[in-house]
């Protein structure tokens, strides 16, 4: 009897502070709501891609409850905008452009959702870019107050395969290309999402970026051509694939502005925000199929790939791919992928690749001069150095496989990171493992003797000569793929005349003697 007691006294309570509270009358909004910012700016897109989510949070600090009776884009239905108000998607013929009676309790706030999908055609047709604008209107009258946004929209060229109507299924297939990776004609053939490269489209101009979705390929007896000043971007699971017989010349040139990299050929992913400008493993690779020759790279950048450059086969054809004047870096994977192939590098750099910046592996022939092969990544623990090289693959049975390494020569390079040690020389005894340092700077720091063979017999002139181990080149900043040098570093004049270019990769003429690696030395301005 008790309990029923104070069960009906509970329920008495509860009835009466309900019948009592008066938070429960919204009042229309006087036009003093507040914003966290009064421009909302959604960062470079690309015509039809999609945007990031933004947001714009909305206060109100009066001690009223209120009732917004409209919130609009300014262009209403024939915004190309869209909004989600705390998870309200609207009224209206088209989701997210009109509002209707938004609650908002006293001292309370909200969140309203930005994102946007453009047609630059449907603005101007003789631009490239285009800024486009609008507001988002609360309330009217009196009362309206607006937050602008704001867009960059760029128009590019769009590379990505056809959808086809599959008679049998009823259902949509998106184009694939068949190939037999290796080139050994047996069953392994491999399926990818992508299309061959028409004629016309063999030459990639500087006049608009280029947005690739998929595979773009290069058939037997093509070559594409990348003028200097192309920007190539790569939707996620894209990439580039130069197939057997095929060729590929990337023909950039020395930039005034370092910035600016005018004259620099960039290869990276399709997201133009801030937030994505160092993000590793946005897109795939470049691949040069085995069977693909005369590939060069000149004033290149590389970088947010899973692998920068993978390189197949033709371990014997000296023209199998020149990379020059270049970086590759921010690579999920590697930056420079050989498998039994050959690659000739010089004014090269290569940094934070998630496994190893550069893998020489199957044998092959490789040959590497004023190069910075460094490796300072920072998302996680990572495995292997920054230079790997072996003469050997184990198969899905366990199976051991060699190819001689016939050649792997660095002079005047740098090979150093954020790990102990850079450099692993996995050597298989029943094949051929030549390689040799001359005037190089390496960490390698092995006190429990945990690295054996005569790979690493470091007193072996025939072997290392001339190289310097574990003293600090002093990167400017090489968590940000900043690998310059200053005036004094150990790599200051430690090299010999060595290559075939008598200037480094910012274009500056090599001293006498030259400095390791990539970049000549040079005073460091104060910050």
């Amino acid at each position: 009897m008790k309990r029923i007691s104070i069960l009906v006294a509970a329920l008495s309570l509860l009835i009466f502070w309900s019948s009592c509270r008066t938070d429960f009358n919204f009042e229309p909004s006087t036009g003093n709501l507040e914003f966290s910012k009064d421009t909302v700016y959604l960062d470079t897109v690309f015509s039809n891609i999609g945007s990031s989510t933004y947001n714009l949070k909305v206060y109100n600090r009066s001690n009223n409850d209120i009732l917004i009776p409209t919130l609009r884009l300014g262009q209403g239905q024939n915004s190309m905008y869209r909004l989600n108000v705390d998870g309200l998607t609207g009224s209206g013929g088209m989701a997210g452009k009109e509002f209707e009676n938004i609650e908002l309790l006293a001292k309370d706030s909200m969140y309203i959702f930005i994102e946007t999908t453009i047609d630059i055609e449907t603005l101007v047709s003789s631009e490239t870019q285009f800024l486009y604008t609008d507001v988002i209107e609360f309330d009217s009258g009196a009362n309206l107050q607006t937050v602008d946004l704001v867009t960059l929209v760029k128009d590019a060229v769009f590379i990505y395969p056809q959808r086809f109507l599959d008679n049998e299924t009823g259902e949509y297939v998106i184009e694939t290309l068949v190939f037999d990776v290796d080139g050994d004609g047996m069953d392994d053939e491999t399926t990818i999402q992508g299309r061959f490269l028409e004629p016309s489209e063999l030459n990639f101009t500087n006049e608009k970026p280029y947005v690739i979705y998929g595979y773009a390929a290069v058939d037997d007896g093509d070559d594409l051509n990348i003028d200097a000043g192309a920007r190539i971007h790569f939707h996620a699971n894209s990439g580039l694939l130069i197939t057997d017989g095929a060729s590929l010349n990337v023909n950039g040139s020395p930039s005034l502005d370092p910035e600016a990299m005018e004259g620099e050929v960039i290869f990276e992913g399709d997201r133009l925000e801030p937030g994505f400008a160092e993000v590793p493993g946005q897109w795939q690779t470049i691949w040069l199929f085995n069977g693909s020759t005369d590939n060069t790279f000149n004033f290149a950048t590389i970088k947010n790939s899973t692998v920068g450059i993978l390189c197949d086969g033709n371990m014997d054809d000296p023209s199998k791919l020149t990379v020059t004047n270049s970086k590759v870096y921010n690579s999920s994977n590697f930056g420079i992928l050989g498998r039994g192939t050959n690659i000739y590098g010089e004014n090269l750099v290569l940094n934070r690749s998630g496994q190893s910046s550069f893998a020489g592996t199957y044998g092959g022939r490789y040959n590497f001069v004023h190069s910075t092969i460094a490796n300072y990544w920072t998302n996680s623990f990572r495995q292997f150095p920054s230079l790997l090289l072996n003469n050997f693959i184990v198969d899905e049975d366990n199976t051991t496989f060699t190819n001689p390494l016939e050649e792997a020569n660095f002079t005047n390079c740098i090979i150093f990171g954020n790990d102990n040690p850079e450099m692993l020389l996995d050597k298989d005894n029943d094949d051929t493992f030549n390689f040799k340092f001359t005037n190089c700077l390496i960490r390698f720091n092995d006190p429990n003797n945990n690295f054996t063979g005569s790979q690493y017999d470091f007193n072996d002139l025939g072997l290392y000569e001339n190289v310097i181990f574990n003293q600090d080149p002093e990167f400017l900043d090489a968590v940000n793929n900043m690998l310059e040098i200053p005036n004094g570093s150990v790599s200051d004049g430690a090299g010999i005349n060595f290559g075939i270019l008598s200037t480094d990769i910012n274009n500056v003429l090599r001293g006498t003697p030259p400095d390791l690696g990539a970049y000549e030395s040079t005073e460091f301005e104060e910050d």
